[in-house]
């Protein structure tokens, strides 16, 4: 029996719809026979946190948490991709851990999908929640 590989979640939450969504897509990779570390829980990254001026044990639960994985998966999504998630991105290429990008924003720019330095940084990128698990499927 193979183990599960452990999935960063990387994504904006700092609304209720991006925490509900980055719960919703947790779920979703769970129920597709994967591991999944969601810094909105597992970093304890909410706003009771950040009051407690807890932000140097969040940063270095989230640096914890995308060495530990096998790849990440990064929430796109916005005019400009979130400046925390743009960071998980390039740490991961740093330490040559696979990333995807799930953009199912329709929004591009003008010279392309998302951020040059973001989009080559990513080994692919999804459009919506289906076409991410076929992605997906290829690291397993």
């Amino acid at each position: 029996m193979s183990k599960k590989k452990l999935i960063y979640l990387a994504g904006p939450l700092f609304t209720h719809a991006e925490l509900e969504y980055n719960r919703k897509l947790k779920d979703m990779l769970l129920n597709n026979g994967f591991s999944v570390f969601l810094p909105q829980e597992d970093a304890e990254d909410v706003a009771q946190e950040r009051e407690r001026q807890n932000q140097e044990r969040i940063f270095i639960r989230c640096v914890e948490g995308v060495d530990a994985s096998d790849l990440i998966v990064a929430v796109l999504d916005g005019v400009d991709v979130d400046s925390g998630t743009a960071w998980e991105i390039g740490y991961a290429y740093a330490k040559e851990k696979p990333v995807i990008g799930l953009r199912t924003d329709f929004r591009e720019l003008a010279d392309g999908i998302v951020n040059l330095m973001v989009e080559m940084a990513i080994v692919s990128l999804a459009r919506d929640e289906e076409e991410l698990l076929k992605v997906l499927e290829k690291f397993r």
